[in-house]
C-alpha cells in the first residue's frame, strides 16, 4: 500500500507520517506536497505511481485543496485532514474515507485506515460472489464517434490509442483523427481485445500496431514512440513494465 501526503503544514505532515507508520510500518509514503500545483505536477508525470490513498488538507498553500480532485482520477480513495470541519460535507461528495480533525487522533486515524481497507479489500467471499454476478463484456469491433453534427463508426483496426486528457477520454486513428468518447480508460480497457492493446500508465491505452519503437532507461524505464505522436512524452508505468514485456511477447 502506498499514500500520499499532501499538507502545507510540515509539522503536521511529519507527525502523520509517524502516525501512519506507526500503524503499518510496510506503508510506502509517495511523497508529501503543500500545494496544489505540486502535486498536480506530480500526477502529471505519467511515470509517476499513483497513490492507493490520499491524505488531504482541505487548506493548501497556494489554493483549495478541492482543486486537486477536480483535476485528477477520481477513483482514488481520500481521507481527509483539516482544521476545519465546515468542509465534511463537500469532502464525502469525494470518494472520501474519513475526515479527521487536526490535531489528528492516533486512533481516529487507526479506524480511518481500517475502513479504508473494507472498502478497497472486500473478503474473499464478497469478491467471489461479485465476479460471478459480473456479467460478461463483449469486446467492441467498432466505436461510435461524434464529428459535428455527424455519426462516425470507427472501426477498431483503425485505433492507434486511447488517451485520457483534461477530463476526457479521446480515440486517436492510425490517420491521426481524435475524437472524444463517452468511455473512461478503466472501461476501455474492458472493451478491447487484450492481446492487441496495454494500458501502459494512467493516460493511454495503447494499440500493439502504434508503438513504432520503446527506448529503455536505467532502473527498467520503458518510453514508447508511438505512431501517430501523440505530443507528449510516454512511459510504461514502473509497476507495469514487467506486465507489459509480458505482453509483447505473447
Amino acid at each position: 500500500m502506498n499514500v500520499l501526503i499532501i499538507e502545507d503544514e510540515n509539522q503536521t505532515a511529519k507527525r502523520l507520517v509517524n502516525l501512519i507508520h506507526r500503524y503499518d510500518a510496510s506503508i510506502e509514503i509517495l511523497g508529501q506536497f503543500a500545494s496544489v500545483k505540486k502535486t498536480l505536477e506530480y500526477f502529471s508525470q505519467t511515470n509517476n505511481h499513483l497513490p492507493d490513498l490520499l491524505f488531504l488538507d482541505v487548506h493548501l498553500e497556494d489554493d483549495d485543496g478541492f482543486k486537486i480532485l477536480e483535476n485528477i482520477d477520481s477513483s482514488i480513495p481520500v481521507i481527509f485532514t483539516t482544521a476545519y470541519s465546515e468542509y465534511s460535507l463537500k469532502a464525502f461528495k469525494s470518494f472520501s474515507i474519513d475526515y479527521l480533525l487536526k490535531p489528528i487522533d492516533y486512533q481516529q486515524l487507526c479506524e480511518a485506515l481500517d475502513k479504508y481497507k473494507r472498502i478497497v479489500s472486500p473478503t474473499e467471499s464478497v469478491s467471489k460472489s461479485l465476479v460471478q454476478e459480473t456479467p460478461q463484456i463483449s469486446i467492441k469491433e467498432r466505436f461510435l464517434v461524434s464529428w459535428g453534427v455527424k455519426l462516425l463508426s470507427i472501426p477498431v483496426e483503425q485505433v492507434a490509442y486511447f488517451s485520457y486528457e483534461q477530463k476526457a477520454a479521446f480515440l486517436v486513428t492510425n490517420d491521426q483523427r481524435r475524437f472524444t468518447v463517452d468511455y473512461s480508460l478503466d472501461r476501455l480497457v474492458q472493451l478491447t481485445d487484450p492481446n492487441k492493446f496495454f494500458r501502459v500508465n494512467r493516460s493511454i491505452l495503447v494499440c500493439l500496431s502504434a508503438i513504432s519503437s520503446i527506448v529503455t532507461y536505467s532502473a527498467g524505464k520503458l518510453k514508447l514512440e508511438l505512431i501517430p505522436e501523440p505530443g507528449y512524452e510516454v512511459f510504461v508505468s514502473i509497476d507495469r513494465v514487467t506486465e507489459f514485456k509480458d505482453w509483447l511477447g505473447k
